[in-house]
């Protein structure tokens, strides 16, 4: 045997089936492709008042996506913006219920997988560029199959 021996989720590619399915079942569909450096806007459930006078209320919550880590039920997204000069962050579950919905306001060409650098820029030097990116051809495909038919 060659090397340390990996315990854990590290060393064990296979998982039991039946864990898998739970896991798959907890998992969102329908999310946005999204990557570190594309601003997004993230609509979070917000519950307001208390007893019978409980409200539901969405609150939204614009930035620019500096991290990404975890798999399946455990991702999370790192979404970070300044406001009144001020750096916040917060970290959002990727797969949680209180996330009502993310939109891609634009997409940013960066060349690095975390942006933490971006805590200690100000201004103008805190700018991302803006990305070239496509559509997967896929998706191009389709639309351009659906406007032949119209």
């Amino acid at each position: 045997m060659c090397g340390p021996r990996l315990s854990g989720s590290a060393g064990n590619s296979e998982m039991n089936p039946v864990i898998a399915k739970i896991h798959e079942a907890q998992l969102r569909k329908g999310l946005p492709e999204f990557r570190p450096g594309d601003t997004v806007r993230v609509n979070v459930r917000l519950k307001e008042g208390e007893g019978d006078k409980e409200k539901e209320r969405l609150q939204a919550f614009e930035g620019v996506v500096i991290s990404k880590k975890g798999r399946a039920a455990g991702a999370t997204f790192t979404v970070r913006r300044v406001s009144f000069g001020v750096g916040i962050e917060r970290i959002f579950p990727l797969h949680s219920p209180s996330i009502s919905s993310i939109d891609v306001v634009g997409k940013g060409k960066v060349r690095r997988a975390r942006l933490y650098y971006l805590r200690d820029l100000k201004g103008k030097a805190a700018r991302i560029k803006r990305a070239a990116r496509e559509e997967k051809p896929e998706a191009v495909a389709a639309t351009a199959g659906a406007e032949s038919k119209v």
